[in-house]
């Protein structure tokens, strides 16, 4: 993979017409940074559809994100072209067990998906695991350093995670458009991984 946007220069033409399209999910538990991770890479302005959390959501959301005043209840929706020829329409899902649905209909189409977790709340990326490996999408995770919370080695991580050898782990802030952009580059690298072999 080469020539891939490398700064934070203007973004060139949204449509060209000789692009190729990608659908990715991002997904991950509540606070994870989905919608701050669509944000900092889209190339359009993107869609977001978040409401203001309610005491109604109290004992069902999180009650530990004192700064968070919304959440998203759909999807979040940007784009973001990687070369010339490769673009990839981003879905962000809900994180909240309540709208798995949600996240299950976003799935059609989608080649693969984006796992974003907080470090200091991985149990709660766990049930979102389970339903993208259930869905049969090739995920690599990415563990967004919030401010303040510990790091971690990689190694660590895969072993309280206990993933295999074979998923990719990488490190991201969701806040920078380089740094979203890099794990997504990592996600599109591990799906080409699994393309079958050309026939000979």
């Amino acid at each position: 993979m080469q020539d891939y946007i490398d700064s934070d220069s203007d973004p060139g033409p949204v449509l060209r017409g000789n692009e190729r399209t990608v659908k990715i999910l991002i997904v991950g538990h509540m606070g994870a940074g989905k919608t701050t991770a669509v944000q900092a890479v889209s190339e359009i302005r993107p869609i977001k559809t978040e409401e203001v959390m309610t005491t109604a959501g109290s004992g069902i959301d999180r009650a530990d994100l004192p700064h968070k005043t919304t959440t998203t209840v759909a999807m979040d929706f940007g784009r973001v072209n990687l070369n010339e020829e490769l673009v990839l329409y981003l879905f962000g899902a809900p994180g909240q067990t309540r709208f798995f649905d949600i996240l299950e209909d976003l799935a059609h189409g989608a080649l693969g998906a984006l796992v974003l977790c907080d470090p200091r709340h991985l149990a709660e990326t766990y049930p979102i695991l389970d339903l993208v490996e259930e869905l049969g999408l090739t995920y690599v995770i990415a563990v967004n350093e919030f401010d303040g919370a510990d790091r971690y080695t990689e190694e660590r991580l895969r072993e309280v995670m206990e993933l295999a050898p074979s998923i990719p782990l990488v490190f991201c802030d969701a806040r920078s458009r380089l740094s979203t952009r890099d794990a997504l580059i990592a996600l599109v690298q591990h799906l080409l991984t699994k393309l079958p072999e050309p026939v000979r």
